[in-house]
C-alpha cells in the first residue's frame, strides 16, 4: 500500500461551503475566508492534515464553478475521443485563450487532474438544476473518484432526497451528509470511511488519520474535564474571612470572593477555548451567556443567581453558622456552655468538624465566606454546557454559540468530591495565599470520574 500523502480537492459550485468544510475537517478557524456571498475563494489553497509533523492528507480549497453550461459546450467541441475526458480537459488548459475565458473553472480542472480524489460539496438547499448536473459531468471527466458531500442537510429547505436521486442518475452513489458548520466525530469518521472504500491503496494513511482524530478527541475531552475539575475544587475549597468589627468589611470581602471566582472561571473558559482551537472573538451574543469569549455575568453576581432561581444559602454571604458564639475574652460562651454543648451534640460529629472552625473564627471576631452550593452547581453546569457546545461547534461556524442548561440541573446533587473539598481550604488557590494551593491529584481524578458519569 502507498504510504505517500493523499491529495484531495474540495470542489463544487460557488458558495456551497467548500472552505467551511476544510475549516471543520482541519479544525482551523482561520483557514481561507468564509462569507455569505459567492466567489470568496479565487485561488487554490492547501491545508495539510498532519500527525507528528508528517503530512498524511493535503486538502485543496478551490474557486467555485460558475459557468458550467458554457464550459461543457466548449469541451464537447474540442477534438478528442468521445470518452477521453482527461484529454479534453488538458486541451482546454493548454489553450491560453480558453484558460482566460474560463479562468476559475480552469484552476479547478487543473487541480482535479493532479489529485487523488475530489470532494464535491453540494448545497442541499438548492434545487437540482441543469447547471449543477453539468458541473458533475465536467468533474467526472477528470477520471478521478468523486465523493459527494451534501451540506446543509439539517436545514428546513434541504432537498437531500432529490439530490441523492440526481446523483445516482449520473452514477455518483458515494454520498455523505456533512454539515460543514457542525463538529460531529461520528459523521467525520463516516466521511473518511467512505474515502477508504474509494481509495483502497490509501487505506493505511486514512486509518492512521482516523485513529489520530479519535485519540485527539479523547485527550481533548479529558483535558477539558480536568480543567473544569480544578476550577470546581478551587471554588468549593475557597474560604475568605472578614472582620466583623470593621464596617463594610463583609461586603468588600464578598466582592473579593466574587472577583476571584469569576477570574478563575474565566481562566477555565480560556483553557477550553484553546483546547478546541477557538478564540475569544468566535463568540457573539449571550446565549450561554458568553460574549467575546467571556461570561456576561459573574457566577456569584446576585442578579445572575436570581436569574437562575438560586437563593443563596448559608455559605455565600454570611458563612456557615451553628448559632452559638464563643467569647474567649470572657472565658465563657455568649449563650452558655450548655447551649454550645447541646448544639454540637445535636448537630452530630460531622457538623462539629465542619463548623467547629467557624466557632473559633467567631470568637476571634472573624466571619467566613465561601461559595454557596447553588452557585457551585451553576459553575459546574455552565462549564459542562460550554464543553458540550464546543464539542459540536464547527470551525467554520459564524453563528452565536448556543447551549442550554439542563432543566433539572438545580435538583442534581453536587459530586461527593466537591462536598469533601469544602473541608480542605488548603486545596484552593483562591484563598489568602493565592496560587500556593493545589488539590491532590487523587481528588482531581475522582471528580473527573464523577463528571464523566
Amino acid at each position: 500500500m502507498s504510504a505517500r500523502s493523499l491529495a484531495m480537492a474540495v470542489v463544487g459550485h460557488t458558495n456551497t461551503g467548500k472552505t467551511s468544510l476544510i475549516r471543520t475537517l482541519s479544525q482551523q478557524r482561520d483557514f481561507g475566508e468564509v462569507a455569505d456571498r459567492g466567489g470568496t475563494t479565487r485561488q487554490v489553497s492547501a491545508m495539510p492534515l498532519a500527525v507528528d509533523g508528517r503530512t498524511l492528507i493535503e486538502l485543496y480549497d478551490s474557486p467555485g464553478l460558475e459557468n458550467a453550461p458554457g464550459l461543457i459546450e466548449t469541451l464537447e467541441q474540442l477534438p478528442g475521443s468521445r470518452h477521453g475526458g482527461p484529454e479534453r480537459l488538458r486541451r482546454l488548459l493548454d489553450d491560453a485563450e480558453l484558460s482566460r475565458q474560463f479562468d476559475q473553472e480552469a484552476r479547478v480542472l487543473g487541480l482535479m487532474l493532479s489529485v487523488d480524489i475530489g470532494l464535491v460539496v453540494i448545497d442541499a438547499r438548492e434545487p437540482v438544476l441543469e447547471k449543477y448536473q453539468d458541473e458533475l459531468a465536467i468533474l467526472g471527466m477528470s477520471a478521478r473518484p468523486l465523493l459527494a458531500v451534501l451540506n446543509f442537510t439539517a436545514h428546513a429547505d434541504s432537498r437531500e432526497n432529490q439530490w441523492r436521486q440526481a446523483l445516482a442518475e449520473v452514477g455518483l452513489h458515494n454520498t455523505v451528509a456533512f454539515d460543514a458548520q457542525v463538529r460531529d466525530a461520528a459523521t467525520e469518521q463516516h466521511l473518511f470511511q467512505n474515502l477508504v472504500s474509494l481509495l483502497p491503496d490509501h487505506q493505511a494513511v486514512l486509518q492512521q488519520w482516523m485513529d489520530h482524530r479519535t485519540t485527539e478527541e479523547q485527550q481533548r475531552q479529558l483535558a477539558s474535564l480536568q480543567a473544569i475539575a480544578r476550577l470546581l475544587l478551587d471554588a468549593a475549597a475557597c474560604r475568605l474571612y472578614f472582620q466583623r468589627a470593621v464596617p463594610d468589611d463583609r461586603e468588600r470581602t464578598l466582592e473579593q470572593l466574587r472577583g476571584r471566582v469569576a477570574e478563575r472561571e474565566q481562566a477555565c473558559v480560556d483553557t477550553l477555548l484553546d483546547l478546541y482551537r477557538f478564540g475569544q472573538d468566535d463568540y457573539q451574543g449571550d446565549a450561554l451567556p458568553l460574549d467575546d469569549g467571556r461570561w456576561t455575568s459573574h457566577p456569584l453576581d446576585p442578579e445572575s443567581l436570581a436569574h437562575y432561581g438560586i437563593k443563596t444559602g448559608k455559605h455565600l454571604g454570611a458563612g456557615a453558622s451553628a448559632g452559638a458564639l464563643v467569647d474567649i475574652s470572657t472565658g465563657g460562651l455568649s449563650l452558655g456552655a450548655g447551649t454550645l454543648l447541646g448544639a454540637a451534640l445535636g448537630a452530630g460529629t460531622g457538623l462539629v468538624r465542619s463548623a467547629g472552625g467557624e466557632w473559633v473564627d467567631r470568637a476571634r471576631g472573624r466571619g467566613r465566606l465561601s461559595v454557596d452550593d447553588g452557585a457551585l452547581k451553576l459553575l459546574l453546569t455552565r462549564q459542562l454546557a460550554l464543553l458540550d457546545a464546543l464539542t459540536r461547534r464547527g470551525h467554520a461556524s459564524t453563528r452565536s454559540l448556543v447551549a442550554e442548561l439542563p432543566r433539572d440541573w438545580q435538583s442534581r446533587a453536587l459530586p461527593a468530591t466537591l462536598r469533601r473539598a469544602r473541608h480542605h481550604p488548603e486545596w484552593s488557590s483562591l484563598n489568602e495565599e493565592r496560587g500556593a494551593a493545589e488539590p491532590p491529584e487523587s481528588a482531581q481524578r475522582e471528580l473527573v470520574r464523577e463528571l464523566q458519569s
